[in-house]
């Protein structure tokens, strides 16, 4: 799961366009002509674009919201769909802010290009695809470097991801220290079969590690998510309560994959609002706050 290719041969990034480091919209592969995406108002918040040292030295983007003043707070790690740093995800970050947190969304994939304007998922996938395993561990605990680092912040890191971002909580859940609770919005949890997306690299998946997720992590999931079976879910979670691990599974029933996001025709708003309030409540339970 490594970057290969040096790093002065990728395209040219966000990071050298002078008026935002994030492409502003939403996911062109992925928004909905019905969808009413929510929106969170920044007042009294802090939002800006900041870098973290990420994998191998990499300065790295990231999106920052938090509340105004000088308290210190908890954080939480607000990691992306394969879509990347778009509109819903800088809106979650405030949505988290706004309950007292301070939330980052590092832009893992950075180094290869913005999947958000894109309409070709076969050319998304690629920029995907480049974020391997390593790096994408080597970013993550960056961004809980960085945090700790902050005036403004108490210690106490969380981390909520989706999709692509869901299976990397479970993982981060297993391998890095100082991350006290995880939230997982329908992240694949068992190796893809072979010859299908995601099965080329050869890297541990959360079945293959469920005894070492010692964080406890809240796995929110769809009944009719028609690409993670719920036959893969339920071995994942048997795993878990085998090893006597602190983490629990809930499946909506009825709903599909991307329940949450808000700017596509798969929203629940019902689920949604459910998923949210348990997600506050398990950070907080858990000592995120």
């Amino acid at each position: 799961m490594r970057l290969d290719t040096p790093e002065g041969n990728f395209p040219p990034t966000r990071r050298n366009v002078a008026a935002s480091l994030f492409f502003a919209g939403y996911a062109t592969a992925a928004v909905s002509s019905c969808a009413s995406p929510v929106t969170t108002p920044s007042d009294e918040l802090i939002t800006e674009d900041v870098h973290i040292n990420g994998f191998n030295g990499y300065s790295l983007p990231a999106y920052v919201a938090r509340p105004a003043g000088r308290a210190r707070h908890g954080a939480i790690i607000v990691v992306n769909e394969i879509f990347g740093i778009h509109d819903y995800i800088k809106d979650v970050c405030r949505r988290f802010a706004r309950e007292g947190y301070v939330a980052i969304a590092p832009d893992y994939f950075d180094r290869a290009g913005d999947p958000a304007p894109m309409t070709e998922f076969a050319q998304i996938r690629e920029i995907v695809a480049t974020a391997g395993y390593e790096q994408v561990m080597g970013d993550t605990s960056g961004a809980i470097d960085w945090l700790r680092a902050q005036r403004f912040t108490n210690g106490d890191i969380g981390i909520t991801g989706f999709c692509w971002g869901g299976t990397v909580v479970w993982m981060a859940a297993a391998h890095l220290t100082h991350i006290k609770a995880g939230v997982a919005w329908y992240g694949r949890v068992v190796r893809p079969a072979p010859g299908s997306w995601g099965s080329e690299e050869e890297r541990p998946w959360p079945l293959d590690v469920a005894a070492d997720i010692d964080a406890p992590v809240l796995g929110l999931y769809a009944e009719n998510d028609s690409g993670i079976p719920l036959e893969g879910v339920e071995r994942f979670r048997a795993a878990l309560v085998a090893a006597n691990r602190p983490s629990e599974i809930i499946v909506y029933p009825g709903v599909q994959h991307g329940f949450h996001a808000d700017y596509r025709q798969s929203y629940n708003a019902e689920a949604a609002a459910d998923g949210w309030a348990r997600a506050l409540a398990w950070f907080r339970r858990h000592g995120v706050a």
